[in-house]
């Protein structure tokens, strides 16, 4: 299973591709939520936030989702480890739902740029910290 290695290797570059999308998607949601009144600005972040989402986010999250899969399939065995990777899975599924979220909040921007507020992006901002913490945590420590 050598090249199971590589698997991981393209598995950690494809989620931490994935996991800047997911934190700076948001930030660019600020910039563009705060700066509402300048129509010339908001086009400009507009460009920037669907090219960041679907060029990069969705290739890296689907890349991350196959070869996190083709790892499970490789060693099924690691179901039997303990309970870390369930959890890591669950926290992977909020993940997916996340980066879904984000594409649907940049489309609702588009229609309306006073959506929410600069803070309320900036809370939301923190949501793929908090998981990525925790997948992390799940498959360095495996607590459980």
């Amino acid at each position: 299973m050598a090249y199971y290695t590589w698997i991981l290797a393209f598995h950690v570059m494809s989620f931490t591709s994935w996991m800047a999308v997911l934190f700076y998607l948001p930030r660019l949601f600020i910039y563009h939520r705060e700066h509402a009144d300048n129509r010339a600005f908001t086009e400009v972040v507009q460009v920037q936030e669907y090219k960041l989402y679907h060029y990069i986010g969705v290739p890296a999250m689907w890349a991350t989702i196959i070869s996190g899969g083709a790892m499970l399939y490789l060693n099924p065995g690691i179901f039997q480890s303990g309970g870390w990777m369930h959890a890591k899975l669950l926290f992977l599924a909020f993940l997916i739902a996340y980066s879904f979220s984000l594409n649907k909040i940049r489309k609702i921007l588009i229609e309306n740029p006073y959506y929410k507020t600069g803070k309320y992006f900036r809370v939301y901002n923190e949501v793929p910290t908090l998981l990525m913490i925790f997948i992390v945590i799940m498959v360095v420590v495996k607590p459980f």
